[in-house]
């Protein structure tokens, strides 16, 4: 039915090492189900590899720049090659932290306001404008690398220009004090929400890969009204990207239980300890069933 199948994973972004680990829980769960897979690094020869191998389709496990920015999918559809998740419209909006914002504003669906950065940028009037504390973090890049919490106007430099030695663009964003959601989508439907909480400062890269103290919980303890309403906002949210397939939205709840749009990942983590199989988990669908689920869009 899938024919040859290459899992895409690695590639030269900074979360390579978590793409690596996601494409290879892709790889084996592909086998243990008899498609006819095969693990691609996505180096400099990859799409040489994909042109001359024969392959049917594209199982992208890339996270980060290069993967998820829509390069990659543009490749494949010049090379007419069927690939799983959002296109190339869908990924480059929402790797771009502050177009992702400047669309939501545009649909009026809640999102913290935000500030771009740059050498020139005048530092208290920053911290004026959008009130302290703030997040400072690269506009291109996922896994929280870069990110930073600010409480102080004689901070926010330093900030910047850490988040600046991932990307030359960096944004700074109102700080939202409550606790932290991730909704999870598959095809049409969000799987049940996710909270996370952490000991630290917010989600950040130890918090996501390194620390026994983060908790995940789901069901996350919402109401079925209030975690219905917040799935229907973050499957609008993601549409209004041009995003499809499957994918993941990042949200706030503030001490008023007012929800906040943060950001949209198009390639998730797909590890067995990642947040969109533990939803799938949760709503009774194992990780083997959740990878062909997610390489059937791949046919759309």
């Amino acid at each position: 039915m899938f024919g040859k199948v290459a899992v895409l994973m690695g590639g030269s972004s900074a979360e390579r090492t978590i793409s690596l680990e996601s494409g290879q829980a892709v790889y084996q769960a592909l086998l243990r189900k008899g498609v006819d897979a095969h693990a691609l690094d996505a180096n400099d020869n990859v799409l040489v590899e994909l042109k001359d191998g024969g392959f049917d389709r594209v199982f992208l496990a890339l996270h980060g720049r290069g993967g998820e920015d829509g390069k990659i999918q543009g490749a494949l559809d010049i090379l007419k090659i069927p690939y799983t998740g959002s296109g190339v419209l869908g990924s480059a909006l929402a790797m771009d932290k502050c177009r992702t914002k400047l669309m939501w504003r545009s649909c009026e669906l809640p999102t913290p306001a935000f500030v771009e950065l740059s050498a020139g940028s005048d530092w208290r009037q920053v911290g004026k404008e959008l009130g302290l504390p703030i997040m400072v973090k690269p506009v291109h890049e996922g896994s929280s690398l870069g990110a930073s919490k600010v409480t102080r106007v004689e901070d926010i430099e330093n900030a910047w220009r850490m988040a600046a030695r991932f990307d030359p663009r960096v944004m700074a964003e109102r700080w939202i004090e409550g606790r932290e959601y991730t909704a999870p989508i598959l095809g049409a439907r969000v799987l049940p929400l996710i909270r996370l909480e952490t000991p630290r400062e917010f989600y950040d890269y130890q918090a996501k890969y390194e620390d026994d103290t983060t908790r995940y919980i789901c069901p996350c303890g919402l109401s079925g009204k209030q975690e219905e309403q917040i799935g229907a906002m973050s499957l609008q949210a993601f549409a209004s990207l041009g995003a499809s397939g499957w994918g993941r939205i990042d949200l706030m709840l503030d001490r008023q239980e007012q929800p906040w749009l943060i950001e949209a990942n198009t390639i998730p983590g797909m590890t067995s300890h990642s947040l969109v199989p533990m939803a799938a988990k949760q709503s009774g669908l194992g990780f083997d069933d959740l990878v062909m689920e997610i390489l059937n869009t791949s046919m759309q």
